[in-house]
């Protein structure tokens, strides 16, 4: 394998689009031959104080690119922070204040080093370009981009298709997002595939100003622990990264066995072939531990999976439960149809001082039956002959109740 068809491999991995994929094989042999890195960007406005694992699927791209040898720009949008990213939304965002802004782009600062190498990135403001243009820069600027341009766009066009209201400042997000990469001359810019419209006005500012024009590669929206919306904080299916290990461990343990996989191929380098031919359990504590030891350090790592692991040993329903109860015909009220109330069935267990115990107990979610949270100490069930109900009562009290004709 040559060493641009490894990088190509690298790059390629998790990518959801490359514009154009002959463009980046050609700088990358140029670099190659010329022995000079490219200059990848990618940029991060900081509207909140934490990052997730959603943001570090571009961030880990960017450590690709690092270890292969490029220049890597972590670029923090403390100006376009303040107008607002209008990707994906169905009206104006609500504008940050600077102060908020810096403080936030304070905490990116110091997470982004946790996958980044510290001494090989460059992080970057884009106030620093913006702060001193006057109105006529910013005029001229307006002017290498037209309306019916931006109305292409997918957001823009259904909100003004629907009457909703578009402000006009939005129009300078993607402008400034484009001369971002003109002021950085970026060879490769990276984005999330809702930053597609964005990315490629880098590409067109790029060739007006005399540049040749970036390479664009979209990465996907990971998904959250829910598996279906992308992960936000809004919607709260994320795991952030200054989460405790032990959070972090347990919400990677709650995903589907479908997401895992993504999050392989998303969150690290391991070969997935080896991931799918393991146990899915296995794998998920593997994943899990190495998260956490990214993030928070392998002893912690360590000691979130020992103590999901006690907790999940102290889930499982013993061989051996604390009672084991037999209820016939003569317990129920109506033997034709023989039903009991949920309070009735746990009292009947003899596992709670009184019914009004077993009531608390059921009301505060103390109590499941068959791996079902039940709430209702009054629902009543059905009991089928033969079926033996699990009871979980409390944390660590176990019942197995059957019903015999």
């Amino acid at each position: 394998m040559t060493e641009l068809t490894r990088q190509m491999e690298l790059l390629l991995r998790g990518a959801v689009e490359v514009i154009h994929q002959n463009e980046l094989e050609s700088k990358l042999a140029r670099s190659l031959k010329e022995k000079r890195p490219l200059r990848v960007k990618a940029g991060f406005d900081p509207t909140a104080p934490d990052l997730h694992l959603g943001h570090t699927v571009l961030i880990h791209k960017l450590k690709h690119f690092q270890d292969l040898g490029h220049k890597v720009i972590f670029l923090i949008g403390d100006f376009t922070g303040m107008i607002g990213d209008p990707s994906g939304v169905t009206e104006t965002r609500v504008p940050l204040t600077k102060a908020q802004v810096q403080k936030n782009a304070k905490t990116y600062k110091q997470q982004i080093f946790k996958i980044l190498d510290r001494k090989k990135t460059t992080v970057a403001f884009n106030s620093k370009w913006m702060n001193p243009m006057g109105a006529q820069q910013v005029i001229e600027l307006c002017a290498h981009y037209n309306v019916a341009r931006m109305l292409e766009r997918e957001d823009f066009h259904k909100r003004y298709r629907e009457q909703k209201p578009i402000s006009i400042h939005e129009f300078l997000y993607p402008l400034i997002q484009g001369y971002d990469s003109v002021a950085l001359k970026a060879d490769v810019e990276l984005g999330g595939t809702d930053q597609k419209f964005n990315l490629l006005v880098g590409r067109d500012l790029q060739r007006d100003f005399g540049q040749e024009p970036q390479v664009v590669l979209t990465t996907p929206l990971l998904e959250g622990t829910d598996g279906v919306r992308k992960m936000s904080k809004s919607v709260g299916n994320y795991i952030a990264l200054e989460d405790r290990p032990a959070d972090i461990f347990g919400k990677l343990m709650s995903i589907s066995d479908a997401v895992m996989l993504r999050y392989y191929e998303l969150l690290t380098t391991q070969d997935l072939g080896h991931v799918k031919a393991v146990h899915p359990m296995e794998a998920k504590l593997a994943l899990a531990e190495q998260i956490v030891a990214r993030y928070h350090g392998t002893g912690a790592a360590r000691s979130a999976k020992e103590e999901f692991q006690q907790k999940f040993r102290q889930r499982e329903f013993p061989a051996e439960p604390d009672a084991r109860v037999t209820l016939t015909q003569a317990d129920v009220s109506n033997p034709a149809v023989p039903a009991m109330t949920l309070v009735e069935l746990v009292a009947h267990t003899k596992l709670v001082p009184s019914k009004s115990e077993a009531r608390r107990l059921i009301v505060q979610g103390g109590v499941e039956v068959d791996e079902e949270k039940r709430t209702d100490p009054n629902a009543s069930l059905t009991l089928e002959p033969g079926h033996q109900y699990r009871l979980r009562i409390g944390r660590r009290k176990f019942a197995i109740v059957e019903f015999r004709v």
